[in-house]
């Protein structure tokens, strides 16, 4: 069997708000756009991937068990995203937060990835710690964590 129109795309469920939320994701994002809103369902489009929504009532909600995960380049990127995301929602532990919607979402740094498998399991296993402890990930902390943990530079001899 050979299927070739075949797409996977993600469809949320809200009350009665996707609307707002299309607004809401939209501006957030970039390269984002909705492509049509009607009372029942509509389309829109974040950095590139379109997402369906439809108003189907109270009596199914977004929980932890499916979330999307936004990998950011640079501490001013995690600040951004998790500001604008949390903005009326519920942060949560080790770069969760669920939006005002109820959605879920992890904020990641890259150098989150690069510290956790760090060849020297001291690093790596420092900077696991103090993910643990933080709710909006902070890679200076990640990094201090994994620096302390580093054995000391073996001292230099003479030059000669």
């Amino acid at each position: 069997m050979s299927i070739t129109s075949s797409h996977i795309q993600p469809c949320l469920w809200f009350d009665d708000t996707l609307e707002e939320a299309a607004r809401f994701y939209t501006a957030i994002f970039p390269n984002s756009s909705i492509t049509r809103l009607g009372p029942v369902a509509g389309e829109f489009t974040l950095d590139g991937l379109t997402f369906r929504g439809v108003n189907g009532g109270p009596d199914l909600r977004f929980s932890e068990a499916v979330s999307f995960s936004i990998t950011c380049r640079d501490q001013s990127e995690v600040d951004y995203y998790w500001d604008s995301l949390a903005d009326g929602g519920e942060e949560s532990v080790c770069g969760w937060l669920r939006d005002r919607f109820g959605l879920s979402w992890q904020v990641v740094p890259r150098r989150l990835d690069e510290l956790v498998a760090d060849p020297d399991p001291r690093r790596a296993e420092a900077a696991s710690r103090a993910l643990l402890g933080m709710r909006r990930i902070v890679v200076a902390e990640l990094e201090a964590a994994a620096d302390a943990a580093a054995p000391p530079a073996a001292p230099r001899g003479p030059q000669g």
